[in-house]
């Protein structure tokens, strides 16, 4: 019976020691360290960035306005538009995610800083009202925008980017007010291939002929 009980206190000394030097080795280790936040985006020095002329290129401003209100049909209306999803699309251009000649070095050439700085710089800018320009189809783009085409599985463009056209910051982008030769451009290249950085919008505009893409479109610029 002694030697049981011999036995017994060492098996449970030799499990409290085991216990001790797992302890110990846990205490030895260092805490996992926090993933590092992201700076606070500094609207100001995107201003700088933005307006800036880089050796041998060209601003952002050149092709977009000093307050990100393209003037020019084919370039996008910046201006409101969320920060997020101009980060995204800076980053998506840098990566080669979302093709681009023109914006693929622009955005190679900033840091993720600066696309930070410059998409909170511009989504600070109220953005200059469109208009539609064609009463002939304005009828068929509402339809489009506000319904769908429920016969075809084309959901309404209201149900992610709101009947005003405002989007849903960090989610969908703001589309009220844009050039509608730049969003025709985007949905034949979602359509078309060109584009492949939203899979969702690459099926909806798959569904689309030229006559609805068009009608949207002007539809869409009206829109505020």
């Amino acid at each position: 019976m002694k030697l049981f009980a011999h036995f017994l206190l060492a098996a449970l000394l030799g499990v409290a020691a085991s216990a001790s030097f797992a302890a110990d080795e846990h205490a030895q280790k260092p805490a996992a360290e926090a993933p590092a936040k992201a700076p606070k985006p500094d609207p100001a020095k995107g201003d700088t960035v933005f307006n800036a002329t880089p050796a041998n290129s060209q601003s952002c401003a050149s092709c977009h306005n000093a307050d990100g209100n393209s003037a020019i049909a084919a370039n996008p209306k910046l201006a409101q538009q969320h920060p997020e999803y101009i980060l995204k699309q800076l980053q998506d251009f840098k990566s080669g995610k979302r093709k681009s000649a023109i914006m693929k070095p622009m955005a190679a050439a900033l840091s993720d800083e600066d696309m930070r700085n410059i998409a909170w710089f511009v989504g600070s800018k109220k953005v200059k009202p469109g208009f539609s320009k064609d009463k002939d189809t304005i009828a068929l783009g509402e339809r489009i925008f506000r319904g769908g085409a429920a016969d075809r599985q084309i959901p309404a463009c209201a149900g992610c980017h709101s009947p005003n056209g405002a989007g849903i910051p960090a989610q969908y982008p703001r589309l009220g007010g844009q050039h509608a030769d730049y969003t025709v451009q985007q949905l034949n290249m979602f359509r078309e291939g060109g584009r492949l950085n939203s899979p969702v919008m690459t099926g909806v505009a798959a569904k689309l002929s030229n006559k609805e893409i068009a009608a949207v479109a002007d539809y869409i610029a009206g829109l505020r």
